[in-house]
């Protein structure tokens, strides 16, 4: 099946061409714009279907709290804040995101869930985050962003070092399938064209075997299977203790 899977997807690839030569020559980049707007809707449907998914896992912040501090929170790639609903009251929230034009719908998530106190929205990848001190977090929240980051191990080694001794990682993302599986069969087939329609995902990550070597004192970490479109069904959560 390997060799038949490569050459449709050396198809796809070549179906997609203009795809790549606009995004090369920077005719859509204009898409960042209005993507923000398609994560806002998919975020709605998202929760809907994985809302005791979330409550289950975020349950165990409470566990992260220090004596009398509120919990201080860092959510990578926050795109409109589909998280904040879960977060336990009092907690001090810091946004982080690449795409600037996800503000907006962030200030509909912060109105709505105003249990919360919002330090600040900073425009950053997941790789760089120099704007947020080394442990000076109790939390890294990380939902649905490891699949599109260019680097994913420099992005866990970042997490860490903004976490403080003690505290955790928590994730929630979509993976591979099994080789065996037809999921796999078509997120490589598909892969080329899913990525430039959804803003860099990538759905052939192995992303637990990134979480197994970045080294934390302790990684809880389970495989589901999500209520989702065939190809984002496989997922991993849980968390990762600094």
């Amino acid at each position: 099946m390997t060799l038949f899977m490569n050459a449709c997807a050396l198809l796809v690839n070549v179906l997609t061409l203009p795809l790549h030569i606009a995004a090369v020559i920077g005719l859509a980049s204009f898409y960042k714009r209005f993507f923000p707007r398609f994560v806002y809707n998919f975020t709605l449907a998202y929760n809907e279907m994985m809302k005791e998914k979330k409550r289950e896992l975020f349950r165990n912040l409470d566990k992260f709290f220090p004596p009398k501090v509120s919990l201080r929170i860092l959510e990578l790639g926050c795109g409109s804040g589909a998280n904040f609903e879960h977060y336990p009251t009092g907690c001090r929230i810091t946004c982080i995101d690449p795409n600037p034009h996800f503000q907006k719908y962030l200030e509909k998530s912060t109105v709505k869930n105003d249990h919360l106190v919002y330090d600040s929205f900073i425009v950053a990848s997941g790789e760089n985050l120099k704007a947020v001190e080394d442990n000076s977090m109790d939390v890294v929240v990380c939902t649905l962003v490891l699949c599109s980051v260019q680097d994913t191990q420099k992005v866990l080694q970042e997490a860490k070092r903004v976490l403080r001794p003690g505290g955790a990682l928590f994730f929630l993302e979509h993976v591979v399938s099994d080789p065996s599986s037809w999921i796999y069969f078509f997120q490589h087939v598909l892969q080329p064209f899913w990525y430039y329609m959804n803003n860099g995902c990538d759905t052939t990550r192995a992303t637990w075997k990134h979480l197994e070597a970045a080294c934390f004192s302790d990684l809880q970490l389970r495989h589901i299977q999500a209520p989702l479109f065939f190809m984002l069904k496989p997922h991993i959560v849980g968390h990762a203790v600094k």
